[in-house]
């Protein structure tokens, strides 16, 4: 889980469209944003609704999965670098195709349910931001949908 330290409070940017940032410290990284959204969609009253999580960034990614064992993560990123390693002759000069890769894999967004006010995840998920290269400073930009 992340420390609180890692993860701004949200700043909205009018029309349901929220964003917070998230400073990595690992080259490989997951850190549980689910909390953070879930201040989002309370920040914008939804009680029914979607919301999406989007990081509008080309070497990270947005995920849910489990968050009860921590060798779930430890897993996803054995195999990522295992099927994608890091050096494996790409033709991208930047160094880092693979994590370029394994973001299109993951994908840079989930679109979630809001049900009474909360997000509807089940009980062994949380929302994950997936870091692929770093460590760096990403934002991610929640949109909330009333409905």
């Amino acid at each position: 889980m992340a420390n609180p330290t890692d993860i701004s409070p949200a700043v909205s940017h009018g029309g349901g469209l929220y964003s917070f940032v998230v400073d990595t410290t690992e080259h490989n990284q997951m850190l549980d944003i689910t909390a953070s959204v879930q201040k989002v969609i309370s920040s914008a009253g939804a009680a029914e609704g979607i919301c999406t999580v989007f990081a509008p960034h080309t070497t990270c990614a947005v995920t849910l999965n489990e968050n009860t064992d921590p060798d779930v993560k430890k897993d996803l990123f054995k195999e990522l670098n295992k099927v994608i390693p890091w050096d494996d002759g790409y033709a991208h000069m930047g160094g880092n195709s693979a994590a370029h890769i394994q973001s299109s894999l993951l994908g840079a967004s989930e679109t979630l349910p809001i049900h009474g006010g909360k997000l509807v995840i089940g009980p062994w998920q949380s929302l994950f931001f997936v870091e692929l290269d770093g460590g760096r400073t990403r934002n991610v930009y929640v949109k909330v949908l009333r409905g």
